[in-house]
């Protein structure tokens, strides 16, 4: 089985790629690749999509790699694989994003992304730190995780879903920010499930076990 994370020159790869392949030495046959390569893509079993930066920054990187864009519907939308957005990668799952203008998205998950505005004022953007997930519907991917798990977060703009069945957590940040979104056999989280030790690691791994 392998597990492709796309490389597009926006994300934080190492980290990223250390936990995969610790949590994949527990599977037999797994491997964790790193690649830009379409045609590695289609062959992947599952995709990884991290992000770090602008919405419309990562966008735009993510399409310009020639056939790596292409590829990713190809194996996603048309082949049902199983896909893992992480932080700007999940936001690229929503309909539109409003970071310096209007950028389409990958409309998987119907909602936007727009600014973070805490109810209270002592409450600084970019929410950044840990906090604690309430998870809010099952998913095989959120096997053993429960509400007041710790997850780790570095962003100013949140997903606001149209679908409430569609958000599977959040967490309160004098108001509620969406934490986990799915559709079918796509799931992001807005944290980074790499640094959030035992609680992503977790996610990682039932990633990696996910049979949709």
């Amino acid at each position: 089985m392998l597990t492709a994370l796309i490389d597009y020159d926006s994300g934080n790869l190492h980290s990223a790629q250390k936990a995969f392949e610790r949590m994949a030495v527990d599977f037999s046959n797994e491997e964790v690749i790193v690649t830009k390569d379409p045609d590695v893509l289609r062959k992947a079993d599952r995709i990884v999509l991290p992000g770090d930066g602008a919405f419309p920054a990562c966008k735009t990187a993510l399409t310009d790699k020639v056939g790596l864009f292409e590829a990713l519907l190809e194996a996603v939308e048309g082949q049902g694989k199983p896909f893992l957005g992480i932080c700007v990668g999940m936001q690229m799952m929503a309909s539109f994003g409003y970071e310096y203008g209007t950028t389409p998205g990958l409309d998987w998950v119907a909602g936007n992304i727009r600014p973070i505005q805490p109810a209270n004022p002592k409450f600084k953007v970019p929410h950044m730190g840990w906090n604690d997930l309430v998870i809010t519907s099952n998913h095989p991917v959120l096997a053993g995780l429960k509400t007041g798990d710790h997850a780790y977060f570095v962003h100013s703009y949140q997903f606001e879903v149209e679908q409430p069945a569609e958000r599977l957590a959040h967490v309160d940040y004098a108001g509620e920010i969406t934490a986990i979104v799915s559709s079918g056999t796509r799931i992001g989280t807005q944290f980074h499930p790499e640094k959030s030790q035992r609680t992503g690691l977790r996610l990682i791994s039932n990633f990696l076990n996910w049979r949709p």
